[in-house]
C-alpha cells in the first residue's frame, strides 16, 4: 500500500555554525557561535521518535562524508592547507535538511506510474553545491528497485533547484493522484532567488506530470527578503490542504485561483499577516512545520517550540484549533540546535509516497533501531564545535577524524559499511 514516509536527515557530527547562508537568517545570526552536534542529533532522532509514536511511517538519510575531499581536490586543495571558508563550505553538515535532496513524485502522479526522484543541485549556495552526487548515491541504495522507482540526474547549471523546499503536492490522500506546485523566485532585494521557473519545469518533465495538474507559482520577492528562502518556510501541503501565510505567493489571488481550478476540494487554510506577520513566521518557523496525517486521521500539525513560545504564533494556533478547520491538532517538538542553523522540523525531512515493502529496510527505522542510532551518537558524535576548530589559523585535524570516525561508526551499525564509504 502507499504510504506517506517522512525520511529525515540525520544530524551529521560535523555539525557547525559558520553562517554559510545568505537570506537565511537564523543561520547568519547564529554565526559563529558554539554548536552542539551530539545534542543536535538526539534532538532529530526525539523528532523521529514522536512521529512513530502518532503512527507514522519514518525512514532516514545518512549523513554525507565530511569534510568532502573530493570538493576540495576539484579546487586544487586538501583541507589543512584550504583558505578558512573553503575547510567551512567542505565540513558543512547541510545535507541534514533533508527536505533539499530532492524532488519526489509519487507514482500516482508520473506517465509510467512510478515514483520519481530528482537530486536538488543546491547550486545557489557553494557549501551545497557538492551534495548532489552522495544524494543521489543514498537515494539510488534506498529506492532501487526499478520497477517502482525512477532516478534522474540533477539539473544541470545554471539553473538552481532546491528540491522539495519549493515543491508541495495536494491530493484528497496520499495515495491517490493530486496536484504538484513548483514555487520559484526572482528576486528576494538582497537576498538570492534560489528556485528557477526553468529548473522546476525540467523536473516535472522528467517526472512525466501531467501539465494540467502541475502549477508553477512564484514566490512573493517580500517573503524571500523577509527571510524566507525556501517556500517551506511559508507554506506546507498535506492532503487537501494547503497550510500558507498570505504573503507567501508573489500574485495571491491568481495563485489561489489556479489551485482551485487544478483541485476544487482544495482547502487553503491561510495565516492573514496582521496576526501573524513575515517576520513572525520567519522566526517562529510556523510553516517549517510537519503538517501529516496519522492513521487516526486527525490532521496534525507538528511545529517547533518557538513557534509553540511565540505569543502572536501561539494566539493564532489557539484560534485554529477552536475553529472548525481541517487541522485539528499541533504537537511541538524540540529541534532547537538545527533552529539556530536555520531549519525547523519541516527541513529535516524528505517526503516519499510509496510502499514501504519496496524500499530498503536499511534506510526504515522503528524504535528498536533509533535506540541503536541514538546510542552511536552518545558515543561518537563531539559534543561541541567551536568555529576556530573549523575556521582558525590552524585547523583541527583530530575533529576531522573524530567526524570520520563518528559516521564511520554509524554505518557500521546500520549495514551500510562499504556502501556509502
Amino acid at each position: 500500500m502507499p504510504t506517506e514516509i517522512n525520511f529525515d536527515g540525520i544530524v551529521g557530527p560535523s555539525h557547525n555554525f559558520a553562517g554559510l547562508s545568505p537570506g537565511n537568517l537564523a543561520a547568519t545570526q547564529n554565526a559563529g557561535t558554539t554548536s552542539w552536534p551530539r545534542h543536535a542529533a538526539l534532538e532529530g532522532i526525539a523528532k523521529m521518535r514522536a512521529n512513530l509514536a502518532l503512527g507514522l511511517t519514518q525512514g532516514i538519510l545518512l549523513p554525507h562524508d565530511r569534510p568532502n575531499r573530493r570538493w576540495l581536490a576539484s579546487l586544487s586543495t586538501d583541507y589543512a592547507s584550504a583558505p578558512p571558508l573553503l575547510r567551512a563550505q567542505a565540513m558543512s553538515a547541510s545535507a541534514m535538511w533533508a527536505a533539499n535532496a530532492a524532488t519526489v513524485s509519487p507514482g500516482t502522479d508520473t506517465a509510467d506510474g512510478r515514483c520519481h526522484f530528482t537530486p536538488a543541485n543546491l547550486l545557489t549556495m557553494p557549501h551545497r553545491s557538492h551534495e548532489a552526487h552522495e544524494t543521489a548515491r543514498q537515494l539510488a541504495i534506498a529506492f532501487a528497485d526499478p520497477a517502482h522507482f525512477a532516478h534522474h540526474a540533477p539539473i544541470p547549471a545554471p539553473f538552481g533547484d532546491e528540491g522539495a523546499a519549493n515543491h508541495m503536492r495536494l491530493a484528497r490522500s496520499h495515495g491517490e493522484p493530486g496536484i504538484e506546485l513548483f514555487v520559484y523566485g526572482k528576486s528576494g532585494g538582497a537576498f538570492p532567488a534560489r528556485q528557477s521557473r526553468v529548473a522546476s519545469a525540467a523536473v516535472a518533465r522528467a517526472h512525466g506530470l501531467d501539465p494540467a495538474r502541475t502549477l508553477f507559482l512564484a514566490q512573493s520577492p517580500d517573503a524571500i527578503a523577509a527571510g524566507a528562502f525556501h517556500n517551506d518556510v511559508v507554506a506546507v501541503a498535506n492532503e487537501q490542504v494547503l497550510f500558507v501565510h498570505e504573503h507567501a505567493l508573489a500574485d495571491r489571488d491568481a495563485a489561489y485561483a489556479e489551485i482551485r481550478q487544478a483541485a476544487p476540494w482544495v482547502e487553503i487554510v491561510e495565516v492573514p499577516a496582521d496576526a501573524v506577520s513575515l517576520a513572525d513566521a520567519v522566526s517562529s518557523y510556523l510553516f517549517n512545520a510537519q503538517l501529516v496525517t496519522p492513521p487516526d486521521g486527525v490532521m496534525t500539525l507538528i511545529v517547533p517550540v518557538e513557534a509553540a513560545g511565540h505569543p502572536r504564533v501561539a494566539a493564532w494556533l489557539e484560534t485554529m484549533l477552536a475553529g472548525n478547520g481541517p487541522i485539528r491538532r499541533v504537537e511541538t517538538v524540540d529541534v532547537r540546535q538545527s533552529m539556530a542553523n536555520g531549519g525547523g522540523p519541516a527541513c529535516l525531512r524528505l517526503r516519499v509516497v510509496a510502499d514501504p515493502k519496496t524500499i530498503d529496510p536499511r534506510f526504515l527505522v522503528d524504535a528498536a533501531k533509533l535506540d541503536s542510532i541514538a546510542a552511536v551518537v552518545s558515543e561518537h558524535w563531539p559534543e561541541t564545535i567551536v568555529p576556530d576548530q573549523i575556521v582558525g589559523t590552524s585547523p583541527d585535524l583530530a575533529l576531522v577524524q573524530t567526524v570520520s570516525s563518528a559516521r564511520a561508526a554509524l554505518l557500521r551499525v546500520l549495514a551500510l559499511e562499504g556502501v556509502l564509504d
